[in-house]
């Protein structure tokens, strides 16, 4: 038993707990090139989630971490077979709730470990802060968190050396030979405002990808995937100490 997983805890031991921080993992259920399983982006967001949490805890912060949300924003990849598309109103609507019950039992922090590119909660964070003045609500994507070049040779978008690496790492049965993987090759936009960043428009992935891969996969290693887990999650723990022991008061300076 791990008692900052909710899903492994007993009432026991949470009922006479207080807690300063949840964590909520929000994942996705999606196609990853050949090589990778679907459960990818839950696999990620399940592990990262609690090895951050685990460090954080040793060091004496008290923080429970909430069951993984399997499925995300997939309207891009609506003829992928099995690719299972949340829409962003249903996640409101899970959000709201879950932030309903985290306020009711005082706790009031939270930070939702993003483990898919096709979620966003910047906008429900607005409404739902606004709805509930008394909680602090923040996005964390950790795919964002380092500095791919510092671990691999190629930057990964989808199912690339990033994270075919942390599979080869967290989950290597899973895992196909790298020789079954496509070399992610993808399409992008016309437009150079879309290239540039300072415009935006959805992919829509068959579209950009023949293999659902975007990102070389065939140089990734069980290795690499160490290295990068447990920089990424000792970098993770720090913010969520920092946002356990802030007074809310304290947040800016």
């Amino acid at each position: 038993m791990r008692p900052y997983i909710l899903a492994e805890t007993n009432w026991k031991a949470v009922r006479d707990s207080t807690f300063e921080v949840a964590v909520l993992p929000w994942g996705a259920c999606e196609a990853h090139n050949y090589h990778l399983p679907y459960g990818t982006d839950i696999i990620e967001a399940d592990c990262i989630a609690a090895e951050s949490a685990r460090i954080a805890w040793e060091k004496g912060t008290r923080v429970i971490v909430l069951p993984t949300i399997p499925f995300g924003v997939n309207t891009g990849q609506l003829d992928v077979a099995l690719d299972i598309n949340m829409y962003p109103s249903t996640q409101f609507l899970i959000l709201r709730d879950v932030i309903e019950t985290l306020n009711r039992h005082h706790i009031h922090k939270l930070i939702i470990l993003n483990s898919h590119g096709g979620n966003d909660f910047k906008a429900m964070i607005r409404e739902l802060g606004a709805k509930f003045p008394g909680m602090f609500i923040c996005q964390c994507n950790w795919f964002q968190a380092l500095d791919q070049k510092e671990f691999f040779e190629h930057k990964d978008d989808h199912a690339g050396e990033m994270e075919t690496s942390l599979l080869l790492h967290l989950r290597p049965e899973l895992v196909l030979p790298l020789t079954e993987a496509a070399d992610g090759a993808a399409k992008k936009f016309t437009f150079a405002a879309m290239r540039e960043g300072w415009a935006w428009a959805e992919r829509q992935w068959t579209k950009v990808t023949d293999n659902t891969g975007v990102g070389e996969p065939r140089q990734a290693s069980k290795g690499k995937g160490e290295r990068f887990f447990h920089s990424l999650t000792n970098k993770i723990a720090f913010f969520i100490e920092q946002v356990a022991h802030t007074k809310q008061e304290d947040f800016y300076f």
